[in-house]
């Protein structure tokens, strides 16, 4: 069985931890729960034909007291960037992460989770920035933790890019 790791990385409470739970538990709590250093867990994927063991590495989020520790990063094969759409620093926060760890990791498959979506009425995201992104090739996705909202699909299009990334270009 393949196995790839996935980094989850963000500001300070945007919902990495809730996305995971959801993720491999089918679970959302309202409770709290501070990442301290990381934490990691594991769900399979079939995709392309293949079962791929993905391991979730959920990252303490970075604020003013804590940054993103690159040695976290070594070894993934694919990252989510995570966005809380009620809190545009946020945003910001995801932008320079997205820098650091692709200094760290190269080009590699990623996908910006703009978190949150069920409280939609009151993102403050400007979606001219988003759209800007995506004219780049980032690959995003509207997700809620809370209600499940493209929680699979996030985790399941970044898994067969991963693998995509893994086949040498025919010719």
């Amino acid at each position: 069985m393949i196995q790839k790791k996935v980094c989850m990385i963000g500001a300070f409470a945007v919902g990495k931890t809730s996305l995971v739970r959801r993720y491999v538990s089918g679970i959302y709590s309202q409770r709290y729960l501070s990442t301290v250093g990381v934490k990691i867990d594991r769900r399979v994927i079939a995709t392309l034909g293949e079962e791929i063991t993905v391991m979730l590495w959920d990252l303490a989020g970075e604020d003013e007291f804590h940054s993103l520790r690159t040695s976290y990063l070594r070894g993934a094969a694919g990252y989510v960037l995570v966005v809380d759409g009620t809190r545009p620093r946020s945003f910001d926060t995801a932008l320079r992460l997205q820098r650091i760890a692709e200094t760290a990791l190269g080009d590699i498959p990623f996908v910006l989770a703009l978190n949150k979506h069920d409280l939609a009425e009151s993102w403050r995201l400007e979606e001219a920035a988003v759209e800007e992104l995506r004219a780049t090739g980032w690959h995003t996705m509207p997700c809620s933790a809370k209600t499940g909202e493209a929680v699979d699909a996030l985790f399941a299009d970044l898994a067969r890019r991963m693998l995509e990334a893994e086949v040498p270009p025919r010719g």
